[in-house]
């Protein structure tokens, strides 16, 4: 069995984002209940996560905006955009969200684990360079993805993102830039509204509302697995939405657990063929206070 890292922090926890907001608390702490009850939480390796420095956050974001993110946080509660929330708790999670992204990417680096997921609030993928949007402040996975190529010398890195929403941000930092791939599959039309074709560095499948397994599975067959295997990645890291779930309240794709696992083994796989299994997770949506805990079960079992 390889050793799968886990990565999470109780300041996850305190990021609020108000009443009645589906992106809450709860849906970590049903994640952690899940894994303990199940065990599951047994089998993983755990990582701490320390909070990222400003600098590594500056990849990806300009200083001036990574100081705004601050002080909204520090004077918040702040809406940030109709969506998007920022409160004094949000500060430390956001560091540590990218934190938690960077840190599993050492491990993986060093060998310590085969894989890691990091279970973090608040999501990234919606974040622009210099606008936070859609729950997301700043963009934990392409901000990873440029550590990697900065701390570990890394020359190529795909971008696999699952989530039901395609992730915009994650394709307008990274759409003329060869050293990275992004690939999306997301229910099309939909929020945010991109997605619609392919262009640059992006490879996006839209999906109409009502795909399921065997839509997405054939995406990441036809698509990803000739297009990845074209690019040759020196490490893959997973946007891991799973509000494509066939449950979730915000969206109207028909994924299962099941549907979840196939994706993962298929990105697994491709990383074991194309990168010694280097392979960061990093969650983003899933608001089904049930079905995500048993999404993130179905996908770690997958990664181990």
């Amino acid at each position: 069995m390889d050793k799968v890292g886990f990565a999470c922090h109780p300041s996850f926890i305190a990021h609020d984002t108000g009443p009645g907001h589906p992106e809450r608390p709860e849906r970590l702490l049903a994640i952690l209940k899940h894994l303990h009850d199940t065990g599951l939480i047994t089998q993983l390796h755990l990582l701490e996560p320390k909070p990222a420095p400003r600098d590594v956050i500056e990849l990806v974001h300009p200083a001036a905006y990574v100081t705004a993110i601050e002080h909204a946080c520090r004077e918040g509660p702040t809406a940030l955009d109709p969506d998007t929330m920022a409160s004094p708790g949000s500060w430390e999670a956001a560091l540590r969200a990218v934190g938690a992204v960077t840190g599993a990417i050492d491990a993986v680096m060093a060998g310590q684990v085969s894989a890691a997921f990091c279970a973090v609030r608040p999501p990234g993928h919606h974040a622009l360079a210099e606008d936070a949007m859609g729950f997301c402040l700043f963009n934990n996975i392409a901000i990873g993805a440029r550590y990697a190529q900065q701390r570990h010398q890394v020359q190529r890195v795909l971008i696999v993102d699952w989530d039901v929403h395609h992730g915009n941000g994650t394709e307008a930092i990274f759409l003329n830039d060869p050293s990275v791939l992004y690939f999306s599959t997301h229910q099309f039309p939909f929020y945010p509204g991109s997605g619609g074709r392919s262009q640059g560095q992006a490879i996006n499948v839209p999906l109409p509302e009502g795909s399921g397994d065997a839509e997405l599975l054939q995406a990441f067959t036809q698509e990803l697995l000739p297009t990845a295997a074209a690019f040759k990645p020196e490490l893959v890291l997973i946007s891991a939405g799973f509000d494509a779930h066939r449950d979730d309240p915000l969206a109207g794709l028909n994924v299962t657990e099941r549907g979840y696992a196939q994706l993962t083994a298929l990105v697994r796989k491709l990383a074991e063929e194309h990168c010694q299994g280097r392979l960061v997770s990093v969650l983003e949506g899933g608001y089904d206070l049930m079905a995500l805990p048993r999404s993130v079960e179905a996908h770690l079992k997958a990664l181990l």
